[in-house]
């Protein structure tokens, strides 16, 4: 399997939960960001953290922590570009980037190994499960930086669908049964929901 650069989105607002570092939410009693971290390290040859704001706030995290290198935070889109420009810069043997949000304490073991098998079907591959589709939970090519970053500072775009749209992008489905392993925690109710399915009850 050639070597990916995992990347951990963690730049949101968190507005549905009240604000601060969703990631640093506890579930199980470890953080989002550990579930996470646990699930997705072994798959890739390294991670790295979208963050803005202090990293010392993430003293354990097994990487660097990239803030926006695009002004005003545009969103994931910026910590996509900031996760490319990293493995470009530091990761030579990398050709690819895979980003989760880090939101989903449930990623699959085999999400990886999975958007490898189905690179060759578009620029861009994604998982999905249910009726939907994971924008943010994606491989990106590392040569996809430079319209990236135009598409940031030049055209304005905001949007991961639209860029995904333009470039053309494939999805890979994964089952819901018996839990959603894209279930993202994005208020209390999901945290509870999360800490059942952790539990073994839902």
């Amino acid at each position: 399997m050639p070597p990916v650069l995992g990347l951990i989105l963690a730049g949101g607002l968190a507005r549905r939960m009240g604000g601060g570092d969703k990631v640093l939410l506890r579930l199980g009693g470890r953080t989002l960001l550990d579930h996470v971290t646990e699930r997705l390290a072994p798959q890739c040859a390294g991670l790295a953290l979208s963050a803005n704001g202090d990293p010392a706030r993430f003293p354990d995290f097994p990487g660097p922590v990239l803030p926006d290198t695009v002004a005003d935070h545009p969103g994931p889109l910026a910590g996509i570009l900031a996760g490319l420009d990293h493995a470009a810069a530091r990761h030579p043997d990398v050709a690819s980037v895979v980003s989760v949000s880090g939101d989903l304490p449930f990623l699959p073991h085999d999400l990886v190994v999975r958007l490898l098998a189905a690179r060759g079907r578009a620029a861009i591959v994604l998982a999905a499960s249910g009726d939907r589709a994971h924008h943010t939970v994606a491989l990106w090519p590392v040569g996809l930086r430079a319209d990236l970053r135009a598409a940031l500072v030049e055209r304005g775009e905001r949007r991961v669908g639209a860029f995904l749209t333009r470039h053309g992008s494939a999805a890979v489905p994964w089952p819901t049964a018996p839990a959603d392993p894209f279930l993202n925690v994005n208020t209390p109710d999901d945290l509870e929901r999360a800490e059942a399915v952790l539990a073994g009850r839902g």
